[in-house]
C-alpha cells in the first residue's frame, strides 16, 4: 500500500490488477511531500509511488524526416538509356535492399532481351509468388509447364486492358519486350539471395548466345 501522502487530501490505494484513487472532493491530484510532483499507484501486489510521465505534445512545427523515392518519367529514361546500352537489354532500378523482406524494383526492358525460363521457390509455402505491373510500354508473359510447353500467355499493356499480373510460385515463366523503353514494377519476397532466387528450366539456351536470340524472336512472335 502506497504511505498516505496528505490524508487530510488524498488517498491512494491498490488493488489486485486495479488502479484505486480516491479523492476529496476538492479532486486535487495527489503530489509527492518531498518534491511535489504528481505521483500514481501502480496495480500489482504492491503499489508503488512513482513519477508521472506525460508525452511531450507534437506540434505543426515538428521537425519530420522525411524521405521519399520519386518513380518518374525522367527515371524511366534514364534507366531505358541503361537498359539500351546493356548486352542483356534490361536493367533494374531497386528500390530496396538486398536484405529487405519485400524486393521492390523497376525492370525497364527492351526488346530483344532473352529472359531464361525459369521459376521462383521459397522454402515458406506462398512466398515464391511474383508480381508484374507495366508503367510504360508492354511486355508479353509466357507461363510454361515442367517440358517447356506454353501453357499460357497474357499481353501486359500500360495502356491496356491488362496492366499487371501476380504469377504464384512454382509457375515456369519467361517475359518478352514489345515495346521499346518498356517498364514495369515488380514485387517479391526477400531478402533477395542470388544463388536460390531461380530455378530454371531445362532444355533452353544460357543468355548471350545466338541460340537464346533466335529463341526470344520466336516468343515474341507469339503476341504479333
Amino acid at each position: 500500500m502506497v504511505p498516505a501522502l496528505d490524508h487530510h487530501r488524498h488517498r491512494l490505494s491498490s488493488d489486485r490488477g486495479f488502479l484505486v484513487v480516491a479523492r476529496t472532493a476538492l479532486d486535487q491530484p495527489p503530489h509527492c511531500p518531498c518534491c511535489g510532483c504528481l505521483v500514481a499507484a501502480v496495480s500489482g501486489d504492491r503499489a508503488h509511488g512513482l513519477p508521472l510521465r506525460r508525452t511531450p505534445a507534437l506540434t505543426n512545427d515538428t521537425p519530420t524526416d522525411v524521405r521519399l523515392k520519386r518513380v518518374d518519367q525522367a527515371l524511366f529514361d534514364r534507366v531505358a538509356r541503361m537498359a539500351l546500352a546493356q548486352p542483356r537489354l534490361r536493367k533494374n532500378h531497386n528500390l530496396h535492399q538486398d536484405s529487405d523482406l519485400v524486393q521492390r524494383f523497376l525492370n525497364v526492358l527492351q526488346p530483344g532481351t532473352y529472359v531464361r525460363p525459369h521459376r521462383h521457390v521459397r522454402d515458406q509455402p506462398g512466398t515464391g509468388f511474383e508480381c508484374f505491373l507495366v508503367l510504360q510500354g508492354a511486355i508479353g508473359l509466357l507461363v510454361m509447364d515442367s517440358s517447356g510447353a506454353i501453357v499460357q500467355q497474357e499481353r501486359l499493356e500500360a495502356n491496356g486492358p491488362l496492366r499487371g499480373i501476380e504469377l504464384a510460385e512454382n509457375q515456369f515463366h519467361t517475359l518478352v519486350a514489345l515495346e521499346a523503353d518498356t517498364v514495369m514494377f515488380e514485387l517479391k519476397q526477400g531478402p533477395y539471395q542470388p544463388t536460390e532466387d531461380k530455378d530454371f528450366l531445362r532444355g533452353f539456351p544460357l543468355e548471350g548466345c545466338e541460340e537464346a536470340r533466335l529463341q526470344e524472336m520466336r516468343w515474341r512472335e507469339c503476341f504479333d
